[in-house]
């Protein structure tokens, strides 16, 4: 049986998450701004009419804000994190041969559960109005013979209204199909980005469907043996698989920009203890740990006129370790020995380097195998009781407690509440 992949994305994601908790926000141009609500890293459809561009800056919005009413909303990780887990589920119910892509995206392999539906529209139409029953997420579902078609196929639902939000390239009858590639750039194509496109461009390869016409081997010898994958999946040859269980992660990076410019020692380390429990918590997630990890703070390098240090440390642990107090105790140290006086700080953050499976961890001669017990039970209470209670609800001293003032936050004027995590910040009916 040949492979069939389905892509399901979730509309405009960021947008449509504080939709579904604020109905009266339907229809009204929105933005969700990033760290510090610089700019804007979503964009409702109606901004997106008005020419708004991805990352444009929010200051630089304000008098077409004022003119059209858009709304700026600040990033809410945490509601996003959890509302694409609630996709997720729903999308298991259909076939558990799934590989979550991104925060907003998922691919699912659907040959062996078609025979339960009449034709793939029927399946694709019934994935779109469970997620939308389930979470209120509107998404557009994308069918094709590999992976880079359904993303292809997913691109077609969402920018014509004739697919209704569900597209199969693999039903369409190769003139139609060629027609459709004909009038999409193959920019759009997954895995093709700018400076590729361009050269493209050079090579009188404008649309999809001149891609597809490419020989795989020519564009092996310019770009590499992906756009030979990339160019037979268009023809619909399956040569990227389903990554069902996503790989660990080699490196964890914990970092933000501070909503003010730090100067004292005790803030920065707040911060730097708190972005080591953040990635000291998905080190256990993966079951990994670490033997290294490096600190690192810097200025702003665009306020020029002001005295710049940026300055990162390596510390090597003498065994490996996933416990945040262990990590925090040498991060501290680090940090320490990297600080100056008198400069205006703009962030701080920390990288977890030499991850290696936990199971397969090489034990010392000399380790000490109780305290390493009472370690993994400790860590094990602690992220259940975050889990249960809401994020950061224990943790270490040293990254502060509710009574402490921490204006080194990142700016968040306008978040929204954590509707689905926080028992305190449930939507309330009235």
């Amino acid at each position: 049986m040949s492979p069939l992949f389905a892509l399901v994305d979730v509309n405009n994601f960021y947008v449509s998450c504080e939709r579904v908790f604020q109905p009266k926000l339907e229809e009204v141009p929105m933005v969700v701004l990033s760290n510090n609500d610089g700019c804007a890293v979503a964009r409702s459809a109606e901004v997106k009419a008005l020419g708004v561009k991805m990352g444009t800056p929010w200051f630089q919005m304000q008098e077409l804000a004022k003119k059209h009413g858009i709304q700026a909303y600040s990033s809410n990780y945490t509601l996003y994190g959890d509302m694409s887990s609630r996709v997720v589920q729903v999308l298991k119910a259909f076939t558990p041969n799934l590989e979550v892509y991104s925060i907003d995206e998922s691919f699912l392999q659907v040959e062996t559960v078609l025979k339960q539906y009449q034709d793939t529209i029927e399946l694709g139409t019934k994935i779109k109005q469970q997620v939308k029953d389930t979470t209120g997420l509107p998404v557009c579902v994308g069918i094709g013979a590999s992976k880079t078609l359904a993303k292809l196929a997913n691109h077609l639902a969402k920018k014509h209204k004739q697919f209704a939000g569900v597209c199969d390239v693999n039903a369409m009858a190769k003139p139609e199909l060629y027609q459709w590639m004909s009038e999409t750039p193959a920019a759009e194509v997954w895995g093709v980005g700018r400076q590729i496109a361009k050269k493209l461009t050079a090579q009188n390869i404008h649309s999809v469907f001149d891609l597809l016409q490419a020989s795989p081997q020519a564009m092996r010898q310019q770009f590499g043996v992906v756009m030979e994958r990339l160019c037979y999946e268009l023809r619909g040859t399956s040569c990227v698989e389903l990554e069902e269980v996503a790989p660990a992660k080699q490196q964890i990076i914990a970092s933000r920009s501070f909503g003010k410019l730090v100067t004292s020692q005790a803030e920065l380390a707040q911060s730097v203890a708190t972005h080591v429990a953040r990635a000291a918590e998905k080190l256990r997630v993966q079951n990994s740990t670490t033997s290294a990890l490096t600190v690192f703070i810097q200025t702003n390098p665009f306020k020029q006129y002001e005295p710049q240090h940026h300055q990162s440390i390596t510390i090597p642990l003498p065994d490996p370790s996933d416990n945040t107090l262990t990590l925090t105790n040498a991060a501290l140290a680090g940090l320490k020995q990297i600080y100056k006086p008198n400069f205006r700080y703009k962030k701080a953050g920390v990288i977890l380097n030499l991850i290696s499976d936990k199971p397969t961890v090489q034990q010392s001669l000399f380790e000490d195998i109780e305290s390493k017990g009472k370690s993994a039970h400790l860590m094990k209470a602690m992220d259940q009781i975050n889990t249960r209670f809401g994020n950061a609800v224990l943790r270490s001293a040293a990254a502060g407690t509710n009574n402490t003032k921490q204006e080194w936050q990142m700016k968040s004027g306008n978040k929204s509440p954590n509707y689905t995590t926080q028992w305190d910040e449930l939507p309330v009916a009235r």
